[in-house]
């Protein structure tokens, strides 16, 4: 039997099919499954940041019929929102149950200890929970509504208990003993500041100091009155809660006091507030109490705050929102937050945060007119007096301070000059308002890919053709490994460099570092001209592809003269100190870990990328058509020019847009090399702070599921965002290169 000569090579055949279909299918799954991540990651992060775009919610919980609300002056809840209390006209405090299964259930009621009967009431700045009776004797008493928590058989269990801040002692406001009409009062550390309106219509400023006497231990109250001259009725009375500035205001005027020294109490402006055809009804001081919230008639509620001037600090008006046309229109505001509520006479309820100049919800949550509110301390919920009902509301509001503007436009904020891009996510004090404009750290990761780029790719490009195309096959076989190589090492060695030598280096070598960006391409084209003069047999002694050697000694030489002559350079030409001639001649700062600092050392990080990839592309140019040129009568320049570099031009596109892509996304150089200051100035002698460091710094410190946590994330995105819209474009751009070139 013969056999079939045909056979092995159908077993070859099936078996090349088999590897090929295994091969396609593998290659197609692997990128399915890079789609898939790309997907997964972009949905994750949208997940992530969905909520902070969510519009607030307010539910009703629970309501319960309050008998004598007439008679009721004060709301208050505690921080779990188990326990509300109401504070009546007569000393009395009632607590309540408001949690589920005995909501209005009467707990308990605590009689205050006036020594006098009441005449007015008030309360201080949310955050201090702090109410005040003042008393027909001239008097001011201070209570504290206050909850002991207790876990009797692993249950938790609050007592309410009523304390009193400065003793059960009253202060004597009036020494006159006028009754108290109108007040308002800050305790502050040791200081307790009272602004009050009497019987007899004056208006009297009182400081008290408390003392220890040194021989008994007592502590004793250091007086100091001032009756501020105000002309007309007084409407309202309000003092910030660290006694500095105090506010009266009188129809449609508002005085406002400094009150730093009680002493010499200073009238530092006159308001006149109100808008044309409208009047002022009421007026309260945001959270903070750097702003004052004025509220007309006509249902607009104003924003003001101090501003430098020519003539110093001034209340200004600085933005405004339109609620509900009332007649009686009441603010109220949260603990920490600019957030601010409105109820009106109508049963309407506002909720509206000043910065982002939102309106985050409004409706009707009674069927007549809101007696009285009071915000949880956390936020989440609030008390009503309505219809001789008292209602607990759910309020879901956990991102207030982020809009689409506030994060992409300028906003002016509190205590600056002029609106403008500010990221400042925390600080030390409680009053702080987070700053989340993503526009400088947007600003900043472009201007380091930028400087990076603008050093990384002429030296990348030029390395790369020349490597490709004029050097010899054997130093390219030494030089592109050797550029490669570079690509591996840890950017954490680059940025650490950076910081912590560079930097020092540039600072101290200004003149150097400049000189060497000038005088090393024209050394390197005034060597390159030197050769060409030479005679041709000491210009053949050198092998072709190899003249690049020649530039070592060139290079090493101009870096030593440049290094050499700084000293003398800046002697002559900046006084001898350049980083204080920049400053104080051309009004240029110059911090030690600037842009410069970022482009060389992001530099050296992008290089061998766009040198890898371009590098291939040049060197992958068919031969033919180089040879066909050359053939022709092409000069090498001419074929380099028109030939090669049009030929490979997708591929050096693709080179230059990943380096872009790996200079976008670099984290650890940005991070260790510059000042990481989110500042918006193109400025080489100035750091910045860009998406991926950010994220890197901030994201260990931020709580899970708060504003800031989510808007890290949504840094995150915009930056997943940048590479994609990079790599498409360059996609783009290098599929219409190689169309329009591949018939070459």
């Amino acid at each position: 039997m013969t056999s079939n000569p045909n056979k092995p090579t159908l077993n070859t055949d099936r078996s090349r099919l088999f590897k090929d279909r295994f091969a396609k299918w593998g290659i197609s799954a692997g990128g399915v499954m890079v789609l898939i991540a790309l997907l997964l990651i972009f949905f994750y992060l949208l997940y992530v940041v969905q909520p902070i775009f969510e519009s607030a919610k307010v539910e009703k919980r629970n309501s319960f019929n309050v008998t004598n609300a007439d008679q009721i002056v004060g709301l208050g809840v505690e921080e779990q929102t188990e326990v509300a209390f109401l504070l009546s006209q007569q000393g009395e405090v009632i607590f309540y149950s408001v949690q589920d299964g005995s909501f209005g259930q009467k707990l308990k009621t605590l009689s205050a200890k006036l020594p006098s009967d009441a005449s007015s009431f008030a309360n201080s700045a949310p955050f201090q929970g702090h109410y005040a009776f003042g008393l027909e004797n001239g008097s001011v008493m201070l209570v504290a509504p206050k909850f002991l928590v207790t876990f009797p058989n692993n249950q938790r269990k609050l007592t309410p208990r009523l304390d009193y801040p400065l003793g059960e002692m009253a202060l004597e406001v009036d020494d006159q003993g006028a009754a108290i009409k109108r007040f308002a009062f800050s305790h502050y550390e040791d200081k307790t500041a009272v602004v009050a309106l009497t019987e007899d219509k004056r208006v009297l400023f009182s400081s008290f100091v408390a003392e220890e006497n040194m021989f008994t231990g007592e502590v004793e109250w250091v007086v100091e009155r001032t009756e501020l001259d105000v002309n007309g009725r007084i409407d309202e009375l309000l003092i910030s809660p660290d006694t500095t500035r105090t506010f009266v205001r009188s129809a449609n005027q508002i005085y406002v006091y400094d009150t730093r020294y009680p002493d010499d109490v200073e009238q530092i402006q006159l308001l006149s507030a109100n808008e044309e055809n409208a009047n002022i009804v009421s007026a309260q001081l945001l959270a903070g109490a750097n702003s004052l919230m004025l509220a007309n008639d006509n249902g607009e509620v104003s924003q003001w705050f101090e501003v430098n001037t020519d003539s110093g600090r001034e209340y200004q008006k600085i933005r405004s929102f339109e609620t509900t046309k009332q007649s009686k229109l009441n603010i109220f505001t949260e603990f920490y937050r600019r957030t601010f509520f409105t109820t009106s006479s109508n049963g309407e309820l506002g909720i509206y945060y000043t910065t982002s100049e939102a309106k985050l919800w409004q409706g009707k949550v009674s069927e007549g007119e809101i007696k009285n509110f009071a915000i949880a301390p956390r936020s989440n919920a609030a008390l009503i007096l309505a219809d001789n009902q008292l209602t607990v509301l759910e309020i879901h509001n956990e991102h207030p301070e982020v809009t689409w503007s506030a994060l992409w436009q300028e906003v002016w904020y509190e205590g600056y000059p002029e609106p403008g891009y500010i990221w400042q996510s925390t600080s030390a004090s409680d009053d702080f308002e987070s700053k989340f404009s993503l526009v400088p750290i947007s600003f900043g990761t472009l201007k380091a890919a930028l400087y990076a780029m603008l050093f990384a790719v002429p030296i990348a490009l030029s390395a790369a053709i020349y490597t490709a195309y004029f050097m010899s096959s054997e130093l390219r076989r030494v030089v592109k490994p050797t550029v490669e190589i570079m690509e591996a090492l840890p950017t954490v060695i680059l940025g650490f460099l950076a910081g912590l030598w560079l930097a020092p280096l540039i600072e101290e070598h200004l003149p150097a570092i400049v000189g060497l960006l000038i005088l090393l391409p024209l050394g390197v084209l005034a060597t390159a001209l030197g050769w060409t003069k030479l005679p041709a047999s000491i210009r053949h002694k050198i092998p072709e592809g190899s003249h690049s050697i020649l530039l070592i000694p060139v290079v090493l030489f101009i870096g030593w003269l440049s290094f050499a002559m700084s000293e003398t350079v800046e002697l002559w030409m900046f006084d001898g100190n350049v980083r204080q001639y920049l400053t104080n001649e051309l009004g240029m700062t110059f911090d030690q870990r600037n842009s410069l600092v970022v482009g060389i050392a992001m530099g050296f990080a992008v290089i061998p990328t766009i040198f890898s990839i371009a590098e291939d592309a040049v060197f992958s140019v068919p031969k033919h058509l180089s040879n066909g040129s050359l053939a022709l009568g092409a000069t090498q320049w001419q074929t380099l020019v028109r030939v090669v570099l049009l030929t490979a031009s997708p591929g050096i596109f693709s080179a230059v847009m990943m380096g872009l892509g790996r200079a976008v996304g670099e984290t650890m150089i940005v991070l260790m090399a510059t000042g990481n200051t989110p500042i918006m100035d193109w400025s080489i002698f100035q750091g910045m702070r860009t998406l991926a460091a950010n994220i890197a710094v901030e994201m260990p410190e931020s709580e899970v599921g708060s504003s800031h946590y989510r808007i890290l994330f949504l840094a995150a995105f915009v930056l997943f965002i940048f590479t994609f819209v990079f790599n498409t474009v360059a996609e783009f751009v290098r599929q219409q290169l190689r169309e329009k070139y591949s018939s070459m």
